[in-house]
Parts: C-alpha cells; structure tokens; sequence
C-alpha cells in the first residue's frame, strides 16, 4: 500500500496555507481545510472545535472561498493533520489537497431560484481534481467557481474559471468564463452533461500553455489571449451565449433564509473569527433541528440548512449567545478585516481591533460594505469592497470608495485617518457612499 507523505512535510512549496501544509504566522502555524463545496458535517464541525483546543490557541476562522483555517498551531503538526484526516476533512494523498478549489453556493442544491442542482458535477470535478496527477501541477491558489443559478451566490470573486447555469431551447447549459467572475460576460457555453470534460479540457490546456512563472489564468491570458486558449474547443460561441448575463438577485447571507423546502439560518461570527464554542453549538443545533450539516459562505458565515421551522427563532437565539451575528443590520456586519498585526508580520494595524472601534460608528450599509486590510494584499476579502481601509501606520488609514473607472481599491476619499474619523465619514446609507 502507498504511503502517505508524513503531515509535516508538504508536497511543494508555497506561502499558501494547506491541510499538509502549515504556513508559519506571528501567531503561530496556520492550517487551511478545504471543504468539499463548503460542506461541513456536524461531527467534522466538533473535530475541528476540538482540533484546535488541542492542537492550536482556539482560533478558527471563517475564510472568503467557504473553508475553515486553524490559527496559532504549536509544534504536533503530525497530530493535528491525523485528527483532522480521521475525521474525513482532506485526503490522505497530500498532492490532491492543494487543488480542491471549488466554490459553490452555499445553498447549492437547495436554493428556490437554482436553475440547476449543481453538487452531482461538483463532486465529479473534486473527484477529477483529486485524482488526476497531472492537475496536481495547478498552484494552490487556482480556483473554480460553478454557478447553478441560486439567489445566494457570491458573483464578484475572480476565478481562473467560471462556470454558471442556464437555459437556451429549454435545455440546461454551462456558460463559462476564464479569469473572471460571473456578473462577467461568457467566453462560450456547453451542455450541462458535458461540464465535467469541459472543466477536464481547460486545465489540460491551461497547463499545456503556461510557462512555470504563469500560475493564474490571467497571467496566461494576458500573452497568449482568450481566442488562442479557447481556439478549437468544441463550444456553443453565438448570440444567444454572447447577450446572456447572469440576473442578480437582492438579499443577504444573514439571518433566515428561504430553501425549496424549509428554511435554512446564516450567521457569521465577529470578523470570520470562530471560537470552538461557536462551531460546537451551530455542529449541536443544526443535528438537532436541521439536517446534520453546515456550509461554509464565502462571506466567511456559516449557513444552518434545513432548520425546523419551528424551532428557527430559537436557534437564532441560541447562536447569538454563543456571539454570532445573525441579522444584517449589526454594525459589526457591515465590516471585515484582514488578520493585522496581532498574526501578520506584513501587518502596518492592528485591523482586528481597529474594525470593531470603526463598526461602533456605524448605523447604516449593507453587510460587508467595509472592509480593513494593514496591507495592499487587501487578504480576507477576493473581491473591491465598496469602501477599503488601507493601513499606513498603527491606528491610521488611507480610505478608498470603490469606482470601476478606476484599478485598485478606487477613489482616495480620505488620508491618514483613525477608525473613529473613517467611521464618521462612513456612517451614512450605502448608496451615498460616492456623494
């Protein structure tokens, strides 16, 4: 029988944290588990609650591509890999953990305005991700995106290759994109049957044509370019496919929301950060009055699917005194904010601290709307924010409203600023951000 590699050595370098690979912090060791879609069972849930304890400083966190990370991790790296690989949480071959990059819905499958049930093809391209040697040659940070259509769906963070549902003739396709998102318009479109070896073919090409130093499909686009990429696929290229555009849906990701049968519960612990309480009691709640399981959100929440209607509100109490956030309109869910300084030696802040002196000023927006980062990395979120707090130094910020006329975070609106002057320029309806 193989054996697999032991935990502490990973099966190639990278900065990126991994379930093999525990990247150094100033906090301690990090461990990324990647979840499969999202999904975590109640009984994985415990495990990592517990994994942390035993193994770490009790810090989890929530991230924004749906999967958990382990912070402060002492030296028993063995141990923690093999709690964490007995409780089913990554694969024992450690090359295939790397390339599990696939975001769905976290209502995938049972969202009311899905097109398509999207979780049958997902566990094909985990599957193919997994156990293909060759695909194992993708950087740790090439990522997949696959769309059914859902109304909670996240459609502004990049992917090197998107995929979404749809409907032409009255038949199911696959429209999809490279380097890019959804709200984006389509390079082509397959059948729904044939998602899995479109998916196959775009990772054999894009491994064909990049050079070692191109690891994301934007850095190859931007020599060879999409038509030399795409260039004898057999793909749907015509109008319809061109003038199609993915139909947004208003809502949020907090507080009950509805399923095709149902109703499921988001929440979101303070800044992505969870205690092993938090994990223990939404593991305890969702076997007890839902089905057992979690999804992680790219909103760095958690959503509890299938929830007994009857015992929804009492659930949503139970979870807010555990500490979570479960209502759109709490100030602290209107912001994120990357690890700062108390983990990150990059760190100019201490953006922790910092977002929840800004949140205490603020009364209005949408959750997320405002997001701090103590570095140009802008970690924590994958998309612009509508208002970016950029460190300088300890305590001061560079603010930025988002303008799609403009790269990087968008228009200067105020400089060296404390959280407490930020939030006061902040605290207005989000609409009038740009005023």
């Amino acid at each position: 029988m193989k054996q697999a590699q032991p935990p502490e050595i990973s099966p190639r370098p990278s900065a990126c944290p991994g379930l093999w690979r525990i990247v150094a912090a100033r906090d301690g060791g990090i461990c990324r588990i990647k979840l499969p879609g999202g999904l975590l069972l109640a009984d994985q849930a415990e495990a990592v609650a517990d994994a942390a304890e035993r193994f770490a400083g009790g810090v989890i966190e929530a991230t924004n591509r749906g999967n958990l990370q382990i912070r402060g991790i002492g030296n028993d790296h063995r141990g923690l890999v093999e709690h964490l690989l007995a409780a089913g949480l990554g694969p024992r071959e450690a090359a295939g953990d790397d390339v599990r990059n696939l975001m769905l819905s976290p209502l995938a499958g049972l969202d009311p305005s899905m097109l398509l049930d999207t979780r049958p093809l997902a566990g094909q391209i985990l599957a193919l991700l997994e156990g293909t040697p060759r695909f194992h040659e993708l950087s740790a940070k090439f990522a997949v995106q696959l769309d059914g259509g859902e109304g909670l769906a996240m459609l502004e963070h990049p992917h090197d290759l998107w995929l979404s549902a749809t409907q032409f003739e009255q038949r199911n396709w696959l429209v999809f994109g490279l380097a890019g998102c959804p709200v984006d318009q389509a390079v082509g479109a397959v059948p729904a049957e044939q998602g899995l070896a479109l998916v196959r073919t775009v990772l054999q090409r894009f491994l064909d044509l990049a050079t070692p130093e191109q690891s994301r499909m934007r850095q190859l686009l931007a020599t060879c370019g999409v038509e030399h990429f795409i260039d004898g696929m057999d793909i749907r290229r015509d109008a319809a496919v061109s003038s199609w555009r993915r139909t947004k849906v208003p809502g949020t990701w907090l507080g009950v929301l509805a399923q095709q049968q149902g109703l499921a519960l988001g929440v979101a612990p303070p800044l992505g950060r969870l205690t092993p309480a938090m994990l223990r009691g939404a593991a305890r709640i969702t076997r007890q009055w839902g089905d057992g399981s979690l999804r992680l959100s790219p909103w760095q929440s958690l959503v509890l699917t299938s929830i007994d209607p009857a015992h929804i509100e009492l659930a949503r109490d139970q979870l807010m005194a555990l500490g979570m956030l479960c209502a759109p309109d709490v100030p602290l869910a209107r912001v994120t904010a990357c690890t700062g300084a108390s983990g990150c030696a990059k760190a100019e802040a201490d953006t922790k601290a910092d977002a929840v002196t800004l949140a205490a000023q603020l009364h209005h927006g949408a959750p997320a709307s405002v997001h701090l980062t103590a570095c140009p990395r802008s970690c924590a979120v994958a998309h612009v924010a509508p208002a970016t707090l950029l460190a300088r130094a300890s305590g001061r910020y560079d603010l930025y409203l988002r303008d799609a006329r403009l790269p990087g975070f968008g228009r200067l609106r105020g400089a060296n600023l404390t959280p407490e002057e930020a939030g006061a320029m902040l605290d207005l309806p989000t609409e009038h951000l740009d005023d």
